[in-house]
């Protein structure tokens, strides 16, 4: 392959990755994103335990101005017994607040970007970089059909595959 293939094919598959590239909301008030949500739907992943009836994740700031996250694993939708917490602490990595790092597990961290954000804090789309993880937060274990609709619609045009979708909440 000469050079001038060479570069055609980089410039391509630069575009390609440009085009697939995750963005996130443009500003978060950490103030209004602390507090309890629920977790609607997810991508499933290794770290999380499995057959939660409901889960939750709560948001408060430490002394140090650090985000102390504390997500709870429920066995049933009521959210009466607990089966699994972890608590871990994020931090912005921007002037945004809408791309943060996680961690549970100290020294290992993990992209946390708020990529959609309703404008009340009603609900947010949470991911990372390469759309390997996904979830849909609501303020409420249930999620309005056309807020749900909207969410879907935008994720499909930003290339993430929704039937990987694990959906936890019920639709109203």
């Amino acid at each position: 392959m000469n050079l001038h293939a060479c570069l055609i094919l980089l410039i391509l598959l630069a575009l390609c990755t440009a085009l697939n590239a995750v963005s996130t909301v443009p500003n978060v008030d950490l103030q209004r994103y602390l507090g309890r949500w629920y977790q609607f739907a997810y991508f499933p992943n290794n770290f999380q335990p499995k057959d939660c009836g409901l889960t939750t994740a709560d948001y408060s700031l430490d002394k140090k101005g650090k985000i102390v996250v504390n997500n709870t694993c429920y066995q049933d939708k009521a959210g009466k017994t607990i089966k699994k917490q972890a608590t871990g602490k994020a931090y912005p990595i921007d002037k945004s607040n809408s791309k943060l790092k996680v961690s549970f597990f100290w020294p290992f961290k993990g992209d946390y970007w708020i990529v959609m954000l309703d404008k009340d804090y009603r609900y947010a789309v949470v991911s990372d970089p390469k759309q390997k993880y996904l979830w849909i937060l609501s303020r409420t274990p249930d999620m309005d059909k056309a807020d749900y609709n909207n969410i879907n619609s935008f994720l499909v045009k930003g290339g993430w595959d929704i039937s990987k979708l694990e959906i936890q909440g019920s639709i109203k």
